[in-house]
């Protein structure tokens, strides 16, 4: 027996639950983990608060990210003992997740525990700091440059906004944050934004072209705050959406894009194949100060997890949520 949130649908309602799982109950796989850590991410709170339909099967156990051992391995990939991460592929949604003391998934699913970090450290960044890394790939694939200016970081306080502005500006960029907690001002300046501005002036609906400003946008919010974020890039700069927090509607124009020339980005981080997901830990493992882990995020237990859930989508988690299955 394990200890996992359960996720169930019936005539009793939607709800989810900490219970107690035979270890028959896991789900086909060619790797069996040991969990050590999980997180909770926006699409985790979805999954447990019922607010969104994330979940496609019933019972479902949620947690897009962990960490752990190896302690059965039919791969030649894995073997007993390897220290391994899993970020998106559909656990949590599909298939049964990392909020559990056990997970069985497919070995292509998997990457070794990057060099540099402890399981913890790693679920620190998880699926919020590896897409944010993702994102900002993308932007030096375009060519972006700090001399060409300021980069817009919208739902800053979020983990991936959060992660966005410190590898900016590790990178030498300066970073405006948009944010609906200018109570967070303090933190995100620590992080590494040089100006902090609400989002209201973002979030409601805007001109299909307004003032360049932005050289480019890292985008975790969609909707109006994408569509303004658009609107305000500069010729020939470059945005990358990776989010729907507001709404996964875009009510936009092709005005930017083919008056100014701007490139839109979408940002997958579910189903990249292990060589660029290897890729992108390489540079967080340069660019991330180990530290300012400890800044991002904050540790909680298997038992708190489905109450965090219920704040996070209220929007009043600050950061990363690493969960410690075993506690």
């Amino acid at each position: 027996m394990f200890k996992a949130i359960l996720v169930n649908k019936d005539d009793q309602g939607y709800r989810a639950e900490v219970s107690h799982v035979e270890e028959a109950s896991l789900p086909e796989g060619d790797v069996t983990v040991k969990v050590l850590y999980s997180t909770l991410n926006y699409k985790d709170g979805l999954a447990i608060t019922g607010k969104g339909p994330v979940v496609r099967s019933f019972p479902m156990v949620p947690g897009i990210d962990f960490a752990g051992e190896v302690i059965a391995s039919s791969s030649s990939d894995f073997k007993a003992g390897d220290m391994v991460l899993l970020n998106g592929w559909g656990v949590g949604e599909g298939h049964w997740g990392g909020l559990s003391q056990l997970a069985r998934v497919k070995a292509d699913w998997l990457i070794p525990l990057p060099k540099g970090f402890t399981a913890k450290q790693a679920l620190a960044i998880g699926t919020a700091g590896y897409t944010a890394m993702l994102c900002v790939m993308a932007l030096q694939k375009h060519g972006l440059k700090p001399s060409d200016g300021e980069v817009l970081v919208t739902g800053a306080a979020g983990g991936v906004g959060s992660f966005s502005i410190t590898l900016l500006s590790k990178l030498g960029f300066t970073v405006v944050a948009s944010t609906g907690r200018m109570s967070e001002a303090d933190y995100l300046k620590k992080l590494g934004a040089t100006e902090i501005i609400d989002r209201a002036g973002l979030s409601a609906p805007g001109k299909p072209l307004a003032k360049e400003r932005w050289a480019a946008v890292v985008d975790s919010v969609g909707s109006y705050t994408l569509a303004n974020a658009c609107a305000q890039t500069k010729s020939d700069g470059a945005v990358a959406a990776c989010g729907l927090a507001q709404g996964m509607d875009f009510p936009s124009t092709v005005a930017p894009f083919i008056l100014r020339g701007i490139t839109l980005y979408g940002i997958n981080s579910v189903t990249v194949p292990r060589a660029k997901r290897i890729a992108a830990y390489e540079q967080l493992s340069k660019l991330v100060d180990l530290k300012t882990l400890d800044e991002i995020s904050h540790e909680i237990n298997l038992e708190d997890a489905i109450k965090y859930a219920v704040e996070l989508m209220a929007g009043n988690v600050r950061g990363r949520l690493i969960v410690n299955v075993n506690q």
